[in-house]
């Protein structure tokens, strides 16, 4: 018999598809009958429905979670606005010190006010919640006393470093500099607190290096001042800086 090809073979009359396409050749006629083509296109048709219907509803799944990404995407930037506004309206940024800057007599930076986050250089050591040592950057037993630096070269260091680390992740602003005296703002990421750090370089030879660092508001800073001060004062020590008190 000679081949004979088939398309569109009509199913049973309760089917809701009235016809099939199937591209067949019958090469033999007891290889397939006629009466068997409508069971053999209904379940290729049914197979095929149930791949369609797969790729539907993974098409579906993957718009989903498209609509899932873009709903979530826009709640984090609708939170970060409310943060900022929240931040404007109560200003968490507080109230520049009036105290601030090197003290007349004797010459030296402020003291820290009772509550626990403020750590200072000019408090006594007797006081072990806010007092800390200075700094020298010109060691006896390093630099000091092979190529010791200058202040100007001293003050460039500290500059540097107070510029390229974020402890915490706090964005630092130089906001005063003169010959031997740095303010500088440093602002969390996250509501906009404000901590005030000072360095101070006192007249003389010494090569000592005084230093503030105090939040505007609150009791209690979770130690983020102390640890403002140790990553400075690690990244000054690969430069020859030293810590008089370690």
């Amino acid at each position: 018999m000679a081949a004979t090809s088939f398309t569109g073979v009509p199913l049973s009359s309760s089917s809701s598809r009235p016809f099939c396409t199937l591209p067949l050749q019958l090469k033999d006629e007891n290889y397939f009958s006629l009466r068997r083509m409508p069971i053999l296109c209904s379940v290729v048709c049914q197979q095929k429905d149930s791949h369609n219907a797969s790729v539907r509803a993974l098409e579906s799944s993957e718009r989903c979670s498209k609509n899932s990404s873009k709903v979530g995407r826009r709640q984090i930037i609708l939170r970060s606005s409310e943060i900022s506004i929240l931040a404007a309206i109560f200003h968490f940024s507080g109230t520049k010190p009036k105290y601030l800057g090197v003290q007349k007599n004797p010459p030296s930076l402020a003291l820290c006010p009772a509550t626990s986050n403020c750590i200072t250089t000019a408090e006594e050591l007797n006081d072990p919640s806010h007092y800390v040592p200075p700094w020298n950057y010109n060691p006896e037993d390093g630099r000091g006393r092979t190529k010791p630096a200058s202040k100007e070269q001293a003050m460039s260091e500290l500059l540097e470093v107070i510029q390229s680390t974020k402890p915490d992740n706090f964005t630092p602003h130089i906001v005063e500099k003169t010959g031997d005296y740095v303010h500088v703002e440093y602002e969390s990421p996250i509501l906009g607190f404000v901590d005030d750090v000072e360095f101070w370089f006192p007249p003389g030879n010494r090569s000592i290096v005084e230093y503030r660092s105090g939040s505007r508001l609150g009791n209690y800073d979770f130690d983020i001042n102390r640890k403002r001060i140790k990553d400075l004062r690690l990244s000054l020590e690969k430069k020859g800086w030293q810590s008089v008190g370690y």
